[in-house]
This record gives structure tokens, sequence and C-alpha cells, in this order.
């Protein structure tokens, strides 16, 4: 084979699965609504079950529906007729896969499904097999050809039955309102956790570490205060409030003005409009204003009291960025 049969062949299996999947969109029915009010109306969780290639495909459908606010699980089939359907409580939804409907792990599973009186949402390519009469909400998953050219490897088939699974859960998720905050707290160990969990107050310079000067204080001592605090700023107070802000930017312009520092004010040049934000916001959105207006610092205000200084250094170690 040369490189032009490998990009053919390539193609010609995403061809194979698009098609599959547009015929699996205009075969959708009733049964996948019912299938969504099976697992909305479900008081426990959802457990999912498939033998091979399809305990795959199961496998990351019960991690996106959990992911997603909707407590669900994988058990092997052949674990489950060995102890393992212990597991499974009264209260719980069973979830299916089989291609044929007939693996034997699944179908020897029907009688104890029904015997704990639990809804069975069947996924399978043949409306006439044993899963697809024992459920309750069969989704259909059947494709005309496998991209495989024996017809024989599962591909086409599992591509149909993991996209089945990901409307499921994406119905699902926003039937319920599920929020991108509660996505994150499913991820806190991601960068989109950090981004939707993480707040100003948690990475801000707060207490003794703010550097802090009265109006009246002249620009020689203001320059000590923002050394000895290292964050490139000074925050100008009356009684803990914000009236003003000094920075390296600030003293570079100074210079320039040939400022005579020991006998100026702060008050007289520092920034009357300092950029600010609240303890209570995300990280993120303080991210999102520094890069907006060019600065690396935001002052944290919570009812014009400075409680803390935010700086793009803090963003970037928290890993928002």
């Amino acid at each position: 084979m040369n490189n032009s049969q490998y990009i053919a062949n390539a193609k010609r299996t995403f061809d194979i699965e698009i098609s599959a999947l547009q015929d699996l969109a205009s075969s959708i029915d009733d049964n996948f609504s019912t299938a969504c009010e099976i697992i909305l109306n479900c008081k426990g969780r959802v457990v999912v079950t498939g033998m091979g290639k399809s305990g795959h495909i199961g496998n990351k459908i019960a991690a996106s529906l959990a992911s997603t606010g909707t407590p669900a699980f994988f058990v092997h089939p052949g674990e489950a007729s060995h102890g393992d359907m212990g597991m499974v409580t009264k209260d719980d939804v069973m979830i299916a896969l089989s291609n044929s409907g007939e693996v034997t792990e699944v179908v020897t599973l029907l009688p104890l499904i029904k015997r704990l009186g639990i809804k069975l949402i069947g996924l399978s390519g043949n409306n006439d097999s044993s899963l697809a009469l024992a459920s309750d909400a069969h989704l259909y998953c059947g494709v005309k050809q496998e991209a495989c050219p024996l017809n024989l490897a599962p591909t086409a088939s599992t591509t149909a039955a993991l996209v089945m699974g990901d409307a499921l859960t994406v119905a699902l998720l926003e039937a319920r309102g599920f929020t991108a905050e509660e996505f994150a707290f499913s991820h806190p160990g991601g960068s989109l956790g950090r981004k939707l969990l993480l707040k100003v107050a948690d990475i801000m310079h707060k207490g003794d570490a703010i550097p802090v000067v009265a109006p009246s204080e002249m620009t020689n001592k203001t320059l000590l205060e923002m050394t000895r605090k290292s964050l490139g700023l000074v925050t100008i107070q009356e009684n803990g409030k914000l009236v003003g802000l000094f920075t390296d930017g600030d003293l570079r312009r100074a210079i320039d003005a040939e400022t005579d520092f020991k006998s100026t004010p702060i008050g007289t040049i520092m920034h009357k409009s300092p950029a600010t934000i609240g303890p209570e916001l995300l990280a993120a959105q303080a991210l999102y204003q520094m890069e907006t207006r060019k600065i690396t610092s935001l002052i944290v205000v919570d009812e014009q009291k400075v409680v803390g200084v935010v700086h793009m250094h803090d963003i970037l170690r928290a890993g928002v960025a």
C-alpha cells in the first residue's frame, strides 16, 4: 500500500461512519424520550453494562453520565453473573449494550433485571433481539455495514452506540439544567475545574501583604512600601477605602517628569481610578479583566474596602490561564 491508499481507506472509513450516523439520526423515535424520562425519574444510579467492544463504549457512556449530573457506573456483564449484580438496587436503571442484542453474558442478566423490577434501556442493532424485546426503551443503533472491509470488526456500530450515549448524556444534562460550575465540581483537577472553581479570594494577597500608604505620604516613603511588598504597586487608602493606586508604570512616568520624590505627596501623582474586582468573582474573570485592560494586577475590594491584591503571576501559578 502507498500513501494515497492509506488516505483513501481513512476517507472510506469516515464516509461509512458518517453515513451510519446520518441513518441513526433519521431513525431516532419516541423510545429516546422514554429513555430520558426513565433516567430522570431514577432514584438510584444508572448501571451500564456491555460485553467486548460494547463494554468499552458502555464504560465511556457511564463516565459521561456521571460527570454531567447523572450518577452512573459500569458493571461487566460476566462479573455481574458472578456476584456483581449485588451492586444493583431496586432504585437503579440499567443500560445494556449489545450490537446483536443476543450476546450471552448480557442476555443472561435479563431475567435478573426483571426480577429486580428495575427499568431497562437497551442499545442494539436489532429491534427483534432478546435485549430489544426485554427493554422498557430500546434505542436502535443498527448500521448497514461496518467500516471494516470484512464487515466484522465493530467500527461503525460502536460509533453509533457511542453517539447515542452522547445524545442521552447531552439531553439529560440540559433537562437537569446542569451548569458549568457543576461540571467543574466533577473535574476539580483539570484546567476547566480551576477556571470555574477558583475564586479571586483563593489566590489574592491579603492582610499585611497588601502594600498600603495614605495619600499624604511622600513618594519616597511610598516607594519603600512598594519595595517591601514586592507587588509592583501600592494601594493608596483612607480609612480602609481605596482612593488611588501607584504602580511601576506610574513610577517610570514620574521619573520621566523629574518628580521630586521627597517633597511630593503620593496623592498628587497617584492613579485615581484603579481597576478593582470582588473577592467572590472567579479568578478566570480577573484574568479576563487584566487581558482586556492590558494590566497585570487588580485591587480586590469588598464593599469599598480593600481586602486584597491579585496579580497576573498569581493566576498563572494557579493554572487558570
